[in-house]
């Protein structure tokens, strides 16, 4: 199928915009965001609530069509829930948190917005990614309407500043990266991914880009100083540390361990009997790589998680370079990676004694489903952005292709299942609203280009980079193709 008849299927479009419609939350009279799912099938639990993280799909559709009302609105009544009291009881929400959720509530006839910043939530995860969301999000507003005036109203510095104050405090970590729990992001279940996490890494740097943009200096030189110190840090640590290509993988393979002071170069301890680097010999294309989906003391997680990878590509975290050798792997590992149904949340599954022990025997989390490799429709849209980042919109259409003779007639479900992608979810919602966005962003990028601009960043300059990792680049030069 053509790209241009692909673009001008109507049905799928039509019903997906009348979904989407129907999944808008209304507040005293206003749009303020879309419930997680629309499936009156089955018991809502929390997906009658608008997610921060769900809500960014939703955001940018209607800030392309013209309708930054709605964002808006969230905008100001999410940051309205963020707390600006310091708090040391250690059961409440700390200063500068964006909530994982809200619904509306009422009582006596007033309306009122109940947040959760977890305390609902299975096992209890504060979420990492909602604050770093929210300002990805700010921005794209101010770039769509060509306005940043509402950034600049002294409670939404403040509110970037208290999110800024939270990434860029004091801690017990040496690293550029955030140090962050399990489930704190789109996996938010027990999946492996506590300590430094590249989905929260990405979104972190463009959080970090995002702020930097907004945040007027006067009053705040101090979070614009830590932010143009860590910024390149982040950058050249997460492109050293974090790539595996077949290059890269002969030097890991040969690393020394126990080494001391400042001449290791196996600089996290890495033990190379705890990789698979025999399985990743055969799945390695010649000119493609990765991004690592974890690196910390003795770790490195080999996994490939989509969201982080195609999250650096659209952010510039990533090279030129690294851009189109991830794009070259999706393209030679397609059936892995996209299979049935654009795309895999990570690859691969965690299967047997390493699921029950790392999973805790989660129900939900069984192999080739949810978030354990599971395909998420949601995935299609930074798909397609990174597609057209990198000049591979082949790509893109093909996912779409697929997805549209599949989406629609399955009613739109959260997750597929199976190591294609063809089963529906076993507890998959239907009218999932990121599916649905997913896809009707993933065309709108295809159509017009040039709405990238509205999460993409320009490259940081590679003196900066290079400066700032001078040490650790110079340490592992041998070993880096």
């Amino acid at each position: 199928m053509q790209i241009n008849e692909l673009l001008t299927n109507q049905n799928t479009e039509e019903a997906a915009w009348r979904a989407l419609e129907r999944s808008i939350i209304y507040y005293q009279g206003r749009p303020v965001g879309t419930v997680a799912a629309y499936d009156v099938s089955t018991e809502a639990l929390n997906y009658d609530q608008c997610f921060i993280r769900d809500f960014v799909s939703s955001a940018l559709i209607f800030l392309l069509k013209g309708r930054t009302d709605i964002v808006r609105n969230f905008l100001e009544e999410t940051l309205k829930l963020q707390p600006k009291e310091r708090q040391l009881d250690a059961y409440k929400p700390g200063r500068g948190l964006i909530p994982a959720s809200f619904k509306v509530l009422c009582d006596n006839g007033e309306e009122y917005l109940e947040a959760d910043f977890g305390e609902h939530a299975i096992a209890r995860v504060t979420p990492v990614d909602s604050c770093l969301w929210w300002i990805i999000l700010l921005r794209a507003y101010a770039i769509a309407t060509k306005d940043f005036s509402l950034a600049y109203q002294p409670e939404f510095q403040n509110g970037i500043r208290l999110i800024m104050e939270i990434c860029l405090a004091n801690r017990f970590d040496m690293y550029p990266t955030l140090l962050v729990p399990d489930g704190a992001c789109m996996i938010d279940r027990r999946m492996g991914i506590y300590g430094h996490p590249l989905e929260l890494q990405v979104l972190f740097y463009a959080a970090l880009r995002a702020a930097r943009e907004m945040l007027i200096c006067q009053g705040n030189q101090d979070i614009v100083a830590a932010i143009d110190n860590r910024l390149p840090l982040l950058c050249g640590h997460i492109r050293q540390h974090y790539w595996i290509d077949i290059n890269r993988l002969n030097a890991i393979y040969r690393f020394k361990s126990e080494e001391y002071g400042k001449t290791a170069v196996n600089l996290f301890n890495i033990y190379v009997d705890s990789l698979p680097y025999y399985e990743l010999d055969k799945w390695l294309p010649r000119k493609g790589g990765y991004l690592a989906g974890n690196v910390g003391p003795s770790q490195l997680d080999t996994r490939f998680f989509t969201l982080g990878n195609l999250m650096a590509i659209i952010s510039d975290l990533a090279t030129e370079e690294q851009s189109q050798a991830i794009m070259t792997l999706i393209e030679e590992r397609w059936d892995d990676l996209v299979g049935d149904m654009p795309m895999k949340i990570c690859f691969p599954a965690l299967e047997d004694e390493e699921y029950r022990i790392v999973t805790g025997c989660d129900p939900k989390n069984i192999p080739w489903s949810y978030h354990n490799a599971g395909s998420w429709p949601v995935l299609m849209w930074m798909l397609a952005a990174a597609s057209v980042k990198t000049k591979r919109t082949n790509l893109a259409a093909k996912a779409i292709e697929i997805a549209q003779a599949r989406l629609g007639e399955d009613e739109w479900p959260e997750y597929y299942d199976g190591k294609k992608g063809r089963l529906i979810g076993k507890q998959a919602r239907k009218y999932q609203t990121w599916s649905i966005t997913g896809y009707l962003l993933a065309k709108e990028l295809m159509a017009n280009p040039s709405y990238l601009r509205l999460v993409s960043f320009d490259e940081l300059p590679p003196e900066a980079v290079s400066r700032a990792c001078e040490f650790e680049i110079r340490s592992v030069e041998p070993y880096i193709s």
